[in-house]
């Protein structure tokens, strides 16, 4: 036989349903379909709990913003390091012109730091001028 226990003990609700639940239950009885409506009440307010906290994950802070700028000039840094490369191994393609050109294009967050932003700037602008060159190779040769 299997003994449970029908509602939290800080719960008294009086009368005759309340001495059915004080002590030991047989089995299921009217008063335990009470307990499962309040688990399905507390699920729903735990589904606007998670939605809250992925609105919260969603809005950027200053470290990621100056994370993700520094990432994006150093993978601008990594495309211009593989065309000199390609450029003086002789094997320049379009293939490394395009990943040049897709990280160019890639959003910039601002963090609101001045240095940082002078130096993303100088690497934009050498990946432009690197790009236009290469336009100039194409089209002259």
């Amino acid at each position: 036989m299997k003994v449970t226990r029908t509602t939290a003990p800080a719960a008294p609700t009086g009368g005759k349903a309340a001495r059915a639940t004080d002590g030991f239950s047989l089995g299921p009885s009217e008063s335990a379909a009470a307990p499962a409506a309040s688990t399905a009440s507390a699920s729903t307010s735990g589904v606007s709990d998670v939605s809250a906290l992925m609105a919260l994950q969603g809005v950027e802070g200053p470290l990621e913003k100056r994370r993700r700028a520094v990432k994006r000039g150093a993978g601008l840094l990594d495309r211009l390091d593989e065309m000199k490369m390609a450029l003086l191994s002789g094997e320049a393609d379009a293939a490394t012109l395009d990943r040049l050109a897709r990280t160019l294009r890639e959003e910039r967050p601002d963090d609101g730091d001045a240095g940082l932003n002078a130096v993303l700037d100088q690497i934009d602008l050498r990946a432009s001028v690197e790009l236009a060159k290469a336009e100039l190779r194409r089209g002259g040769g």
